[in-house]
């Protein structure tokens, strides 16, 4: 029997391919290269909702059961990713982590479980509805929880674990749950990225602790970095990751306190504030 000749592996590759087979991924010029071909968009029907810790869950029954009917409305309707954060209790275990002289990397530990409780409760309130939580080692099955049951639940924190880089400033891990629910935006190529807060979006500082505070309905990533805010209403890495971003280059924050906002953002209704970045 005449056995075929092989096909060379060169012959497979494309000029880009060989390029990174033969170069070193450390060669920018071979790096660049590799921006041609644009990602794909995997979850492009799908938003990602980010429900703050503090700002619901630590509320209790009063802010989260009606969230909680607002969610279950839109089933059928929109494609739900909720992710969690952590509030007080990660705050807590953070003050106590510090005193200890805990490193970044275990801090990132203690406040990933704080976010998975989260997930958890949101997962018992939202199980009769079939919702189900999943872990990361769990996000290749999402497409199909999403398909159908129309939502999924996971918890906010990126899973770097002991991995986490240290912050250029003290050692609270800088990349949480506002960052983790972002880059799950960013890597699926969702739809929206919508956080999920107790305030009307982004002001100049605190309107909590600062009454004059002014609203800010829209503002690109760079005029917001130029402000230099003292208090801003997502994580700071969420921006800078918004500058390199392929997929989700616009963010929206919203009052989830007030019934109907959700449905509302979700229906692509410009409500709350949305920070962008310049194309």
């Amino acid at each position: 029997m005449n056995l075929q000749t092989p096909v060379k592996d060169s012959q497979l590759l494309s000029e880009l391919g060989k390029s990174l087979v033969t170069g070193s991924l450390s060669n920018q010029q071979v790096l660049s290269e590799t921006e041609k071909e644009a990602p794909i968009k995997i979850l492009p029907s799908a938003n990602v909702l980010k429900i703050g810790g503090q700002s619901f869950i630590d509320r209790g029954k009063a802010a989260v059961f009606p969230l909680i009917e607002e969610i279950a409305e839109n089933l059928g309707s929109h494609e739900m990713i909720l992710g969690t954060g952590g509030g007080t209790r990660a705050r807590h275990a953070y003050s106590v982590g510090v005193d200890l002289g805990l490193p970044t990397g275990v801090l990132s530990v203690l406040g990933t479980f704080v976010s998975m409780q989260n997930a958890r409760i949101l997962y018992y309130l939202l199980a009769k509805h079939g919702i189900p939580f999943i872990e990361p080692v769990q996000f290749g099955q999402m497409a199909h929880y999403l398909k159908e049951r129309g939502a999924v639940i996971f918890f906010g924190m990126p899973p770097y674990t002991f991995w986490h880089e240290n912050p250029k400033i003290g050692r609270i891990p800088p990349h949480r749950t506002d960052t983790g629910s972002y880059l799950v935006s960013e890597v699926f190529g969702a739809k929206s990225m919508i956080f999920i807060k107790d305030e009307e979006g982004l002001y100049t500082a605190d309107p909590k602790k600062d009454p004059s505070a002014k609203f800010i309905k829209r503002i690109s990533v760079k005029e917001l970095k130029e402000l230099d805010l003292q208090d801003v209403v997502v994580e700071r890495p969420v921006l800078d990751f918004m500058e390199i971003a392929k997929n989700r280059r616009s963010i929206r924050i919203i009052n989830g306190l007030v019934k109907g906002n959700l449905t509302r953002a979700l229906n692509g209704e410009d409500i709350g504030t949305e920070i962008y970045v310049d194309s």
